[in-house]
C-alpha cells in the first residue's frame, strides 16, 4: 500500500474528453499503468513513490492535485480564512473523506483525508 505524507501530493486527475487518447499518450510517453475501471474512468498507477491517480472523461482539459490532510475541516477553513473558496462540499464516500477548494487565482485542489 501507498504511504501517504501529510500536506503532500497523494492523488492526481487528469481530464478530458478523450480519455482513450490521454490513456494512450501517459501509458505510452512515461510508461505508466492504465487500469479502465468504467466508462469516462480509469485508474493510474505511476512508478514507485510518486502519487497515483485517475483519468476522467470531463468536457475540458484539465489536471488537479489531491493533497492528503488530517484535519479536513481545519484546511477548508484556513483555505477560507486565506481567501479560497469551496468548490465542492467535503464529502466522505466511505473510503476517504474530501472537499475540494479554489485558491485565490481559482486553480482548484482536492483536499483528501484518510
Amino acid at each position: 500500500m501507498q504511504q501517504h505524507v501529510t500536506n503532500g501530493i497523494g492523488h492526481f486527475d487528469i481530464g478530458g474528453p478523450d480519455p482513450e487518447a490521454l490513456h494512450g499518450f501517459y501509458r505510452s510517453v512515461f510508461g505508466w499503468t492504465i487500469d479502465p475501471k468504467g466508462p469516462g474512468y480509469a485508474l493510474v498507477e505511476t512508478p514507485a513513490g510518486s502519487a497515483n491517480g485517475a483519468i476522467l472523461e470531463t468536457e475540458a482539459a484539465s489536471i488537479t492535485v489531491g493533497i492528503v490532510v488530517a484535519d479536513i475541516d481545519r484546511v477548508i477553513e484556513s483555505a477560507i480564512d486565506q481567501g479560497g473558496t469551496i468548490a465542492m462540499l467535503a464529502t466522505d464516500n466511505g473510503w476517504v473523506k474530501k472537499a475540494v477548494l479554489a485558491d485565490p487565482a481559482g486553480n482548484r485542489v482536492t483536499v483528501i483525508q484518510a
